[in-house]
């Protein structure tokens, strides 16, 4: 039986490093289709994650929003018109499920100012997916970039490329609020997933999406092959993610929610069915650019102990090890476990 790495069951070796600061290092990559990002994160289309506000300060520290689809196509591209009118038409993308209206949707995103379409659906390498593809493809033909997944496997991988996907998110039952792996069984850890798709032969970008749960496992994603990171829960929780803040026992808190869990369902589809996700609330985390600040930072050291400064030598440079469960306790802030 094959075994499968998590993020947590591995570490990066340090290595030789001759950067003399690192605010030499570029932590930016190429998207395609003229899209460069100098922050390798993109926000997960969730509607507890992405809306304007969300789009908007990735846009300002360099990386990029997919606005959610659990909306009118109304009140989906009037967040794409706002945004542009903001922004001057920035890098913005629209997420699109597989059926029903999801063409009208994508030509009104377009229309609104997006230049990217995220097909958006949680089992990626399957046959609707090939029809939304081509579908999107046939309409669009090479102007607008197009993200499709989620896949877990580099036969995945490589079908959504060949069926016309420019980005691909990778991970399949790793997010915080996911249930897909105790509800239905199947899943592979993101961090197994990153390193078989990086085998592949094709020009699609690996967006590594779900069980990223620390700016560390951030720079794990990319030194094992991810051009890109998607976060949800890294962002929650925040002033501009979507929803009310609430008091409780003189705290603040905000909802965070899987769009597989009853309570998304029940409120985009007015019923659930099968749910795989979750609905919780977490503690009001303040502005998401203390958050992305930070984050800047900390990839662009954790470049540094691999002696890189660009993705590019990341790749080439990093060399991983298997950590025991006792090296994991180690890696953590431990002095409150007492012994």
């Amino acid at each position: 039986m094959k075994e499968a790495l998590s993020f947590h069951d591995v570490l990066l070796v340090p290595k030789y490093s001759d950067i003399a600061s690192r605010s030499k290092i570029d932590i930016g990559n190429h998207l395609g289709k003229n899209i460069n990002l100098a922050l390798p994160v993109i926000s997960s289309p969730m509607d507890t994650i992405t809306e304007l506000e969300m789009a908007k300060c990735l846009h300002y520290h360099g990386g990029l929003g997919i606005v959610h689809r659990y909306n009118t196509i109304a009140e989906q591209a009037a967040i794409i018109k706002s945004f542009n009118l903001g922004c001057a038409r920035g890098n913005i993308g629209a997420a699109v499920g597989v059926t029903g209206d999801f063409e009208e949707r994508a030509c009104a995103a377009v229309d609104a100012g997006a230049n990217i379409i995220c097909i958006d659906v949680a089992h990626g390498h399957h046959s609707s997916v090939k029809v939304a593809l081509e579908t999107l493809r046939g309409v669009f033909g090479g102007d607008i970039h197009i993200m499709a997944g989620n896949v877990a496997t580099l036969e995945g991988f490589n079908e959504l490329a060949d069926w016309g996907a420019d980005s691909i998110r990778v991970g399949i039952g790793g997010g915080s609020i996911c249930s897909t792996r105790v509800q239905t069984g199947h899943g592979i850890p993101t961090f197994q997933s990153i390193l078989e798709c990086s085998r592949s032969s094709r020009d699609a970008k690996i967006i590594a999406d779900g069980g990223i749960r620390s700016n560390g496992d951030i720079v794990k994603a990319l030194a094992a092959g991810a051009d890109f990171v998607m976060l949800g829960s890294m962002l929650a929780g925040t002033t501009e993610s979507p929803g009310e803040i609430f008091h409780s026992k003189n705290k603040k808190y905000k909802v965070y929610r899987g769009m597989a869990s009853k309570a998304a369902q029940d409120d985009w589809r007015g019923k659930s069915s099968a749910p795989e996700g979750i609905s919780t609330t977490i503690p009001f985390k303040g502005a998401v650019e203390n958050i992305l600040d930070n984050m800047i930072g900390n990839l662009q050291s954790g470049f540094s102990y691999s002696g890189a400064t660009c993705i590019e030598e990341l790749w080439i440079k990093a060399e991983f090890i298997k950590q025991t469960s006792a090296g994991q306790v180690e890696s953590s802030t431990h002095i409150i476990r007492g012994s």
